[in-house]
């Protein structure tokens, strides 16, 4: 028999080895790796911050929150009960971050504001301020005084709850202008459902943010039976934001706020609606306390990440040139 071209041997070779894998394995999700994204740093008996990561439940987690900034304040965090972080006491959360980033592929951000606490930016100049003190104290810099030790953090997320929208997008802006070719600096939101959002839609706009996670509970356009249709009216708007990926916010338990849905329902029919979506990039869970008490990530693991996340395009490769 005559060999084959090169290039339909390639192309052979191509099918063989997906054939091996088995079936559809290059378009369903194996949720070998995560995706998910949580808030740890508001309940003391959540557990430690490496211990989050090392559950292999997140991607992402958000250390909660700078809720003290804007205005000529001094910047403060509140940890609610983990530590002191204005005294120096949360210097040693610098072995945990580090720990994340390099033992669990975790990316660790600092998440700014929350729903209690005195915050906002009063004008540009303000706003640039604030990115100079976050930059110099939480993802590299010069200064002497930083909250969570040495440790670098990987970005900044917004999770704005009070006054206006004004000048988020501008401190959005400097902080992106902060990113290297070798640092980059992450950005995210976490805007509530109602679409456009009160607080962060200028910031979204920008078109800066890497993530959006959107909390679809405590509105009324959170999921339910008979909410479906406004649920996936509001999902079809936020996923038309510029450049962002987009997450699916969640409360880990019916004792977080209003909206729980139960780990098998938001498989069997939240998830399909939300997943086709290129734009989709996993679930936000608020918050790591009561997804201890729950177990509400475990329940989802292998279900909510992008179908397309399992195909890894070099290890193919790789096994092609075996053959």
């Amino acid at each position: 028999m005559a060999s084959l071209p090169p290039l339909q041997l390639a192309v052979l070779c191509l099918l063989l080895a997906l054939s091996l894998l088995g079936p559809n394995h290059a378009t369903q999700s194996t949720g070998a790796e995560p995706c998910n994204a949580v808030y740890w740093g508001q309940n003391r008996y959540e557990g430690g911050l490496r211990e989050a990561c090392a559950t292999g439940y997140y991607k992402y987690v958000l250390v909660a929150f700078l809720n003290q900034f804007g205005g000529g304040q001094i910047p403060q965090m509140n940890l609610a009960g983990h530590c002191d972080p204005n005294s120096g006491g949360c210097t040693y959360l610098s072995g945990d971050i580090i720990s994340c980033q390099q033992d669990y592929n975790v990316t660790v951000m600092l998440s700014l504001g929350g729903a209690i606490g005195s915050y906002g930016l009063a004008s540009q100049e303000d706003a640039r301020e604030v990115a100079t003190y976050i930059y110099n104290s939480f993802l590299g810099g010069s200064s002497p005084n930083r909250p969570l030790g040495n440790a670098v953090l990987d970005g900044v997320d917004l999770a704005i709850q009070r006054g206006g929208p004004a000048h988020y997008d501008d401190l959005v802006r400097y902080l992106n202008a902060s990113s290297t070719a070798d640092k980059k600096v992450y950005l995210s939101a976490a805007p509530q459902c109602v679409f456009p959002d009160a607080h962060l839609q200028p910031a979204i706009d920008t078109g800066l943010l890497d993530y959006v996670w959107v909390q679809f509970y405590n509105n009324y356009c959170m999921y339910s039976s008979s909410n479906a249709d406004t649920f996936k009216r509001t999902w079809n708007q936020w996923v038309s934001v510029k450049k962002s990926k987009v997450f699916l916010g969640l409360i880990a338990s019916p004792n977080a706020g209003n909206g729980f849905v139960r780990p098998e329902t938001l498989i069997n029919n939240v998830l399909p609606i939300v997943k086709p979506s290129e734009k989709y990039g996993g679930i936000m869970i608020w918050n790591r306390y009561y997804d201890v008490i729950t177990h509400f990530s475990a329940a989802l693991k292998g279900h909510v990440c992008p179908d397309d996340l399992s195909f890894d395009s070099s290890m193919r490769i790789k096994q092609l040139t075996v053959i």
